[in-house]
């Protein structure tokens, strides 16, 4: 199993920036892919942004991208996601997810899921 906590959500005005951090512990987070799912309310989960194991393939939606840049520190086991110029639309439960089996897509599938932390973007 591996644990996913996730940190750093919060309010914050228009135009502004926060960063999220997530921290993985438990099986070896080798080979796993990261990557990061939004939630707003009365919406369905999407795809955020996600980064492969050496970080050599990173994938943003198109929504973010520009705005977001997600990263990782294998040996402190952690992904972050900067987040800038953020919009009232960004105002979600953002959820960091990982997966170890390579041949999944890293923007659909993921068999671990964090509790999720809040992000308000106010207008």
């Amino acid at each position: 199993q591996v644990q996913l906590v996730e940190s750093g959500g919060g309010l914050v005005q228009a135009g502004g920036s926060l960063r999220l951090s997530c921290a993985a512990s438990g099986r070896t987070f080798s080979n796993t892919t990261m990557g990061w799912f939004r939630q707003a309310p009365g919406k369905e989960r999407e795809f955020v942004a996600a980064i492969s194991w050496t970080g050599g393939s990173i994938w943003y939606a198109d929504s973010v991208k520009g705005r977001f840049t997600i990263s990782r520190d294998n040996a402190k086991n952690t992904v972050d996601l900067q987040m800038t110029s953020l919009k009232s639309e960004d105002t979600a439960v953002y959820y960091c997810v990982g997966e170890p089996k390579s041949y999944r897509v890293p923007t659909r599938e993921y068999d671990y899921w964090g509790q999720g932390t809040q992000v308000t973007v106010s207008s």
